[in-house]
């Protein structure tokens, strides 16, 4: 069973949204079943691939919120986060561009690491305080799974990913994504947002009894014909 799972690297709702996602997978028998593919998202293109900002410079300069209301809006997710097992720290995030990020999700999905990787950019980001759009944050960060750092410097100074990516975000447009996460579980049904555990868990066995089940082979026999004829 196939989950495509969009997301961004700055995106508080995405990394609560995954370990809600990894707990209610955790518990469920077909666990081994399943494969996850994460795709590209940017929530906010319009930055300079250079260009970092404190959440309270962003949310001041980009969205025009005063610090109190900023700091409301991140004790809120702070406390989600905590429900999750995530200690949020947006004293230290640095808001940029992330698409070089995404550049390195995508080397990481051809190494079979993109998970992991999914997990590595969000706490360098969360609770790190690391710039995730500096090019030898993000080497360290392909090191430390087993990615050779001149593979991985090579990618990101390039432009090898660059259409996958692109084709992620339109692939979102053309599904009518316009926030993140948000899963498409085995092509059929949706899940939009940070949803609770419980809520993933039911939507993945719903999904799982309706389009996996059906086309198992549960039969006795081998009642079937080819191309050398008819077995009985």
């Amino acid at each position: 069973m196939k989950i495509e799972i969009w997301s961004d690297v700055m995106c508080p709702f995405c990394y609560i949204g995954k370990k809600n996602f990894e707990q209610a997978l955790e518990i469920l028998p077909f666990k081994d079943e399943v494969k996850v593919e994460w795709k590209s998202f940017q929530l906010d293109p319009t930055l300079e691939l250079v260009e970092t900002k404190t959440t309270a410079e962003y949310f001041r300069e980009k969205k025009g919120f005063p610090e109190e209301q900023a700091k409301q809006m991140t004790n809120q997710v702070i406390q989600m986060g905590k429900s999750s097992g995530i200690d949020f720290n947006f004293e230290k995030a640095l808001i940029t561009n992330t698409f070089t990020a995404h550049k390195l999700l995508h080397l990481a999905k051809k190494h079979s690491k993109s998970n992991e990787m999914e997990e590595e950019l969000f706490k360098a980001h969360f609770l790190d305080g690391k710039n995730v759009g500096d090019i030898e944050t993000l080497v360290s960060l392909a090191v430390s799974l087993g990615i050779d750092a001149e593979e991985a410097k090579k990618s990101l100074q390039s432009e090898e990913f660059d259409y996958e990516i692109n084709q992620d975000i339109l692939e979102a447009k053309n599904n009518g994504i316009s926030g993140v996460p948000f899963f498409i579980l085995n092509g059929k049904y949706t899940v939009s947002g940070a949803q609770p555990s419980e809520v993933l868990k039911n939507a993945l066995t719903q999904t799982y009894e309706e389009t996996v089940v059906p086309f198992k082979d549960n039969t006795q026999n081998n009642l079937s014909c080819d191309a050398d004829g008819c077995s009985i």
